[in-house]
């Protein structure tokens, strides 16, 4: 029988994979993902625990000279022109948190708070930060027992995440809230209820707790875990539109692709052509037209466009993960604290901006194709493929939807990635605003995943009217079992709405490259 997907939180169990080790080799986004849904435990590695002790004498020996270091013996953003007694500088650390916890809005899920943990916790690795040991052992502790602060979304300009990484270090101290067990507890109880120390700041460690970019990270790792599976999907919807379209497969000829190799389209090209094996739509003549519409005519343009930006998107989040956005730095070999500007994220905002563009065109593709299947002007398949006749709806009214969700997407494709205002009394007059660019492409990656969805859904019933569904090629035909397996055929008018939704979140928890359940 067909079954809509279970909820998307079932599937993110309490993973049986080893730790992830922290400290000898770069984390992948994978390892991101990993802990963050899958609980997977984190380890630090003896190697990690030795150069955060490096790290941290230098720490002291610069502390012992009172020479002046931003955040050590200094005030912060506007007040780096004020000294710090030495019988200040502990105190100071504690008030670094609780004066810059100012985030408001919605508080974020669950797995986005342990993304941010083992962010930071990975950009303490290389011991560039100079905290004290025990503050990477809390972070580790409060993952492993399931701790999570409340951390709410609103606040951070992304020169640094200091609102939210706030919120992160007030709840590992004991302050404001946070989640343990599926409950919102005061932060000390839910410390006490798993066992964990609430985490106590040196000197330095307030400041090195607040002052990161984990935030943008952890949004950027999971929105590439979602767009990794949807990216598949897109290849299968796309080839699954081909089939019904019955459109020429001449476009993804790799001789053609090769003479002028645009970003990706090789390998869009190579990934179409795969789905297609087997497929009588490689047959001379199985196309209706000499020349298809741009959607389809230049669909490894357009999907090679969107691997190309996954790319770049991928890298710039790569190397923020593995790098300390910290000012200063610890370099441990001179025994120095640096001044710098590798907090900036200006690189990693204007790279998802583009893929965000990237999926416009691809959605702007999948809504135009889903239109033009249903008319039969162009398909020659029955109005809104309705095989009831033109006394039924069919899919006539998801035209609406489609063009809703294509154009709220196109809507928050729209550059966001300008320096704000200038804060601190004009000291930061620069920001790149990485969470809010990075948290509309997650939202486009959702919508996105709603209009591949609908295209699959659309393609199957294209497929069964023309009547090809026993010549798709490998790949289609695995795309039309899963719809099949997920979504019934539309004869009667129905209520869609739910149809969809289910397909989307089969699309959100599943790769096409896992077994395909089907029960009878």
């Amino acid at each position: 029988m067909y079954r809509h997907t279970r909820p998307f939180a079932e599937s993110h169990r309490v993973s049986e994979r080893p730790p992830v080790l922290l400290g000898d080799t770069k984390p992948a986004v994978a390892d991101i993902a990993a802990i963050a849904r899958g609980r997977v435990p984190v380890e630090l590695t003896a190697g990690m625990e030795r150069r955060l002790e490096a790290a941290r004498a230098v720490v002291e020996q610069q502390l012992a000279a009172n020479v002046p270091v931003y955040g050590l013996t200094t005030g912060l953003g506007a007040g780096v022109d004020t000294r710090l007694g030495l019988a200040d500088v502990t105190a100071f650390q504690q008030r670094v948190p609780q004066a810059r916890a100012v985030s408001v809005g919605a508080p974020v899920p669950v797995e986005t708070v342990r993304a941010i943990m083992a962010a930071r916790l990975s950009g303490f690795a290389g011991g560039a930060s100079g905290i004290s040991p025990g503050v990477a052992v809390t972070l580790v502790q409060a993952l492993n027992a399931g701790v999570h602060p409340v951390v709410h979304s609103l606040g951070s300009i992304g020169e640094a995440d200091l609102a939210q990484m706030s919120d992160v270090t007030r709840g590992l101290m004991g302050h404001g809230e946070a989640e343990f067990g599926g409950e919102i507890l005061p932060a000390a109880d839910a410390l006490s209820r798993a066992g964990v120390t609430p985490l106590v700041l040196g000197p330095r460690d307030g400041h090195a707790m607040v002052s990161a970019n984990a935030f943008s990270i952890a949004l950027a790792c999971l929105a590439l875990d979602d767009l990794d599976r949807l990216i598949d999907w897109s290849f299968s919807g796309t080839a699954l539109a081909f089939e019904a379209f019955r459109a020429a497969t001449g476009v993804l000829d790799p001789r053609v692709l090769s003479l002028r190799p645009a970003f990706g389209q090789e390998e869009a090209g190579a990934r179409l052509m795969q789905l297609f094996a087997g497929s009588a739509l490689l047959h001379e003549g199985a196309a209706r037209r000499l020349q298809d519409p741009l959607s389809y005519r230049c669909a490894p343009q357009i999907w090679g466009a969107l691997l190309h930006g996954r790319e770049e998107a991928a890298e710039a989040t790569g190397i923020e993960l593995c790098g300390p956005g910290d000012n200063p730095v610890v370099l441990i070999e001179e025994g120095l604290l640096v001044h710098n500007g590798n907090f900036d994220t200006t690189a990693l905002a204007l790279s998802w901006e583009r893929l965000g563009m990237a999926m416009v065109q691809c959605a702007s593709a999948v809504t135009h194709r889903c239109m033009q299947i249903m008319s039969p002007g162009i398909s020659d398949l029955p109005r809104f493929l309705s095989p009831m006749g033109s006394s039924r709806n069919g899919f006539a009214t998801v035209q609406k939807t489609l063009a809703a969700l294509e154009a709220e997407i196109r809507h928050l494709a729209t550059p966001m990635a300008f320096p704000p205002i200038p804060v601190a009394d004009g000291i930061e007059d620069h920001a790149s605003l990485a969470p809010g660019v990075l948290a509309k492409t997650a939202t486009i990656i959702d919508r996105f995943r709603l209009l591949v969805a609908i295209e699959m859904i659309v393609s199957a019933q294209a497929v069964e009217l023309r009547g090809v569904a026993h010549t798709l090629g490998a790949g289609t035909a695995r795309a039309y079992a899963w719809v099949r397996n997920c979504v019934p055929p539309l004869t009667e008018d129905r209520a869609q709405g739910a149809d969809f939704s289910a397909m989307a979140e089969l699309l959100r928890e599943e790769s096409p490259a896992t077994t395909l359940l089907v029960t009878d």
